[in-house]
């Protein structure tokens, strides 16, 4: 079986770059994904940047490094993203734009065939890494301009014994909005013509991307953890017009802020992750005035998203549980399909999308409308 993760099917060949400005923790971190011009034999990237991120993998599953690592690089060690890495950005009118969070204990790589797939049906995506670097990566992709610098990497962190999980996870998501609203800063910067200083030395020119971007038109997206990153996000920052928020984790927003979005939201979630208490706070979410879709994919699980689902046969994807009973191509197929015409409804986009709009509604023998959750009349 030929395991890799899928390229995109957009009219677009895809291109990517790392971009970090500024080397603290108030700094930004990101991988950006982008339509690019063809060339031949592009080199494509690892998908996993490089080794360190083994052991924050490895500590997210409560395992030992040093056995994950050997289990990781055999599994993962040779795989490859399907874009171009630092590839010559294409020129074509103004691409929309996606700010994209990762889940928790994951990195700005592991949603590669969703960001992908974005980018070649002609979105600029800045996959966001939150709070994981001080300073430089030590890839063989990314140098630092400056070798006066220590790198300090900083791994997921658990919760100690009787701690309350709310408070922590709450100045988290705040936290990780507050980086996801930098990073469209960063974009205005581009987009506008300021110099932008990429603290790692890619081949890029972000030069290249001046007045390339359709600022009217920003979505924010994420999984799990970051999909209550785009529920807090849509409530600090207007620029984003729509979110779409895949197998959200709900606990750590404060339902406070919940009258104060006032944007479109799309949840897409898996059929196996969800429970009574989370999709209960989705709906309170729910608005006579402002849209709010909700869809389930049969025979998902919370790991249908990222890539792993890719990148483990059949066997070993269900006993880790990173596959579904679902073919994870016609998961994500759908997921993005739903997307994309979500996206073109909401951003008033003038693309072909709105051919998958029944999917915003369920409307597939793989789909579920709502939840397959039963919400006891008494939580109502």
């Amino acid at each position: 079986m030929v395991i890799f993760i899928p390229p995109g099917k957009g009219p677009h060949k895809v291109g990517c770059t790392d971009l970090m400005v500024g080397y603290t923790i108030h700094g930004t971190f990101l991988r950006l994904y982008y339509p690019c011009q063809a060339s031949e034999n592009p080199h494509l990237p690892d998908w996993v940047p490089c080794r360190e991120y083994f052991n924050g993998l490895a500590d997210f599953m409560k395992m030992n490094r040093a056995l994950s690592e050997r289990i990781f690089n055999y599994l993962f060690g040779s795989c490859k993203i399907p874009a171009a890495w630092n590839a010559s950005f294409k020129p074509d009118g103004k691409y929309p734009v996606i700010i994209f969070s990762h889940g928790l204990g994951a990195f700005r790589t592991l949603y590669s065939a969703i960001c992908v797939e974005l980018a070649s049906q002609g979105f600029i995506v800045a996959a966001v890494e939150h709070r994981c670097l001080l300073s430089h990566p030590s890839c063989d992709i990314a140098k630092p301009v400056s070798d006066n610098l220590e790198e300090v990497w900083m791994y997921y962190r658990p919760l100690k014994p009787d701690e309350n999980e709310f408070p922590l996870r709450n100045k988290q998501v705040k936290h990780r909005a507050e980086e996801c609203i930098r990073a469209l800063d960063i974009l205005f910067d581009i987009n506008s013509g300021k110099s932008v200083e990429n603290v790692l030395q890619c081949d890029f020119d972000l030069s290249t991307m001046e007045n390339s971007m359709d600022l009217c038109r920003i979505a924010i997206m994420g999984h799990s953890f970051g999909g209550a990153t785009v529920i807090e996000c849509l409530c600090k920052d207007v620029k984003f017009k729509c979110g779409v928020a895949l197998d959200t984790w709900m606990l750590p927003l404060d339902e406070e802020i919940f009258p104060e979005v006032k944007e479109p939201i799309f949840f897409i979630n898996s059929e196996k992750f969800q429970w009574i208490g989370n999709i209960i706070r989705m709906k309170k979410l729910d608005s006579a005035i402002f849209p709010r879709k909700m869809i389930t994919i049969k025979g998902s699980v919370h790991q249908s998203f990222p890539d792993f689902t890719f990148l483990t046969g059949n066997w070993i994807g269900k006993l880790m549980n990173l596959k579904g009973e679902i073919d994870p191509h016609i998961a994500l197929d759908l997921s993005n399909k739903a997307t994309l015409a979500f996206l073109q409804r909401h951003l008033n986009m003038d693309r072909d999308f709105n051919q998958w709009d029944p999917l915003i509604d369920g409307k597939d023998d793989n789909l579920i409308p709502g939840t397959n959750i039963t919400i006891p009349q008494s939580s109502i």
